[in-house]
């Protein structure tokens, strides 16, 4: 074993710095294989079977081996089901001391390791440890069998599984197997119902820590993902992931099955099941619609159930969906329109509207129909065209037999049913129409119930409702001059 002494002064003190608690030892045992280096010569021995891949201490009841004593005893307690150390204030117990040191700190509420360069504070030297490399963008984790690279081991650990397919972590209830530990925790959990992070805020529990760390957020109003380009903040990381690629226009995610290409990985699954047929396999229990999201589903079923779990803070209104509730907060504050298109002035209220507004300037119309040349600039607008081509009606009205392609249609039909007659009525006769100002205008041209279609050449062209009324009598336009068009 190659282990090399920096200072081999064995009257050498130990020099201890105090920060915050926190103590700093003189580190003089450093690894020939890296820069690393330690305070005590078994932490260096420790530390170099990672570099040699030694390994001597086996699981009697597994094939699993590990290079320290400790560890297997540790993992000998997974098998056993032994939890030796016990938290004081809760019913919690733990098979590591060291798992039961860092959950002492979240009853005492303490971070005693803070990062230099952001001050962010931390439970764990190791959490630490590992957040400085967010700084560094150190990946000194390897795989030995491709080119990835890692900020922590135990990344790279799970990372090789995907090599081996390894999955030692089996499942008690069901006999399901995970390549992570965490996975089959999260896993036991929909067996057990278990949901032990509370919110402090309200009643809510979760089943996972990141829940209720995004949860906190809706409360606090806390965005810590800032982006570099345009300063836009988020509340999760994964959604600052999302928002860079609007300014860099990568399309990671690729169809393997055409040329297609998506930014987010939820897109690409939508558009695989035009190739497989299976657009909407969220079904309805309770009714016949179907969904393509099962979050959409979700939703949909508050709407049987009248359940609005997300309350505002403000005022006494309450959604069903907390997308609405972001939305509705910014009524109460100053952020009523916080996104902004950086190509021309307008500004949106959700960033799924600027990004349907963005296809505008750039053209693109990334959604095509597989029965002809047409293309759409959202998913939605696809799925409408694609029931015209087939004959899907999957909206169904229940006090008639009239089944339409969007529920915007049913939506307007069941005013019929309500109020007893059609709701928009013309102005010069007494006839009623069931379609709206807006959608008479359309394509450059005005369409009325006897089918007259007057083109309208000039690009800026505006019509008024008292014109639409006279068209659909005469299919005549005039401006307000008297002019024909």
């Amino acid at each position: 074993m190659d282990i090399k002494i920096e200072n081999d002064n064995t009257a050498w003190d130990s020099v201890f710095a105090m920060n915050k608690g926190v103590c700093s030892v003189y580190k003089r045992y450093q690894c020939s294989h890296c820069d690393k280096s330690f305070s005590k010569r078994s932490q260096l021995q420790s530390h170099i079977k990672s570099h040699t891949g030694e390994k001597p201490y086996q699981c009697t009841q597994c094939d699993k081996t590990f290079s320290e004593n400790g560890n297997l005893t540790s993992h000998m307690r997974t098998h056993t089901g032994e939890k030796p150390y016990q938290c004081s204030l809760c019913e919690k117990a733990f098979t590591d001391n060291r798992d039961l040191i860092r959950h002492l700190l979240i009853h005492t509420g303490e971070k005693p390791f803070q990062c230099s360069q952001c001050k962010k504070d931390f439970r764990d030297s190791r959490d630490l440890k590992r957040h400085m490399r967010v700084h560094s963008g150190e990946k000194p984790y390897q795989c030995i069998q491709c080119d990835k690279a890692f900020k922590n081991r135990g990344d790279l650990i799970r990372h090789m599984r995907i090599h081996t397919e390894e999955k030692p972590y089996q499942c008690n209830h069901c006999g399901n197997t995970y390549s992570q530990n965490s996975q089959l925790i999260l896993h036991v959990r929909t067996h057990t119902g278990e949901k032990p992070y509370q919110c402090i805020h309200c009643n809510k529990s979760f089943s996972q820590n990141i829940q209720l760390i995004r949860h906190t957020r809706t409360h606090t109003g806390e965005k810590p993902y800032q982006c570099n380009q345009c300063g836009k903040a988020f509340s999760i990381s994964n959604h600052l992931t999302r928002h860079y690629r609007t300014h860099s226009g990568e399309k990671p995610y690729q169809c393997n099955q055409c040329d297609k290409a998506f930014s987010h990985d939820s897109q690409l699954k939508i558009h695989l099941r035009k190739h497989t047929g299976e657009q909407e396999p969220f079904p309805c229990s309770q009714c016949d619609k179907a969904f393509p999201k099962s979050s959409h589903l979700k939703w949909h079923i508050m709407t049987h159930t009248g359940q609005k779990p997300y309350q505002c803070s403000h005022c006494d209104k309450s959604y069903s969906d907390n997308r609405q509730l972001l939305v509705h907060l910014r009524t109460h504050t100053s952020e009523k329109e916080p996104y902004l298109c950086i190509q021309c002035d307008k500004a949106f209220s959700e960033s799924s509207h600027l990004e349907c507004h963005i296809k505008t300037h750039t053209k693109e119309r990334p959604y095509k129909c597989c029965y002809c040349d047409k293309e759409f600039t959202e998913d939605a607008h696809l799925i409408c065209h694609l029931r015209a081509q087939t004959g899907d009606k999957p909206y169904q009205c229940r006090q008639c037999d009239k089944a339409f392609t969007d529920n915007k249609g049913l939506i307007k039909h069941m005013l019929i049913h309500t109020t007893g007659k059609k709701p928009f009525q013309c102005r010069l006769s007494d006839n009623f129409n069931l379609i709206e100002t807006k959608d008479v205008v359309k394509d450059g041209q005005i369409k009325s119930e006897r089918n007259h279609k007057i083109n309208m050449s000039e690009p800026n062209f505006e019509v008024k409702e008292e014109q639409i009324d006279i068209v659909i009598h005469t299919g005549i336009l005039k401006d307000d001059n008297g002019a024909t068009y």
